[in-house]
């Protein structure tokens, strides 16, 4: 009996393969001394298109070059929903327990910005305290959520590129190895 192939393999390598990324972009931009936010936090946007576009042409190759819009929606949803996961994971791990520091610095900048909306020395201070408590659970639960939402738009994208149905003459012929009658 013949096994269907699945995206779900598929989707969970590319997602790992993703957050390995994203944890070396991490380091690199913390070794260097970039500043997070700066322009260079949208080059981690690269590797998460290229990934969910290999991830669905991949399916697509296992399929025999034939993939639905909706199977590759699939498979690039799937892979969004793991990254988003996996991202969680490493975001909360990162800033609760590898670095803390960079919390403090977030609640330094958060510090400057509140104070420019005129906000009460109260108000800035429980801002602060919020984040320094929760700031790496925050992270996590935004990183999830953005991966998703993200995902899905560029899952949709992709797949509208490599969608390639089979037309009724691609049909294998079943009936060849009958004799005629």
């Amino acid at each position: 009996m013949e096994t269907k192939p699945t995206n779900v393999k598929i989707a969970t390598k590319w997602a790992v393969i993703y957050t390995i990324t994203t944890i070396v972009i991490t380091y690199g931009t913390e070794l260097l001394n970039l500043d997070p936010n700066s322009p260079v936090k949208y080059l981690s946007y690269l590797p998460f298109i290229a990934f969910c576009f290999l991830a669905q042409k991949e399916f697509k190759d296992q399929l025999g070059g034939y993939i639905t819009f909706g199977q590759a929606f699939n498979t690039g949803f799937k892979y969004s929903l793991f990254s988003g996961f996996l991202l969680a994971i490493f975001f909360y791990v990162y800033l609760a327990f590898l670095n803390p520091g960079a919390l403090d610095k977030a609640a330094e900048q958060q510090q400057t910005v509140l104070a420019e909306k005129n906000m009460s020395q109260e108000q800035i201070d429980q801002a602060i305290e919020m984040t320094k408590k929760y700031g790496a659970l925050f992270g996590a639960v935004a990183a999830a959520i953005g991966s998703l939402i993200s995902g899905c738009i560029i899952a949709l994208v992709t797949a509208a590129i490599l969608k390639k149905e089979r037309s009724p003459y691609d049909a294998v012929d079943t009936t060849a190895d009958e004799p005629a009658v």
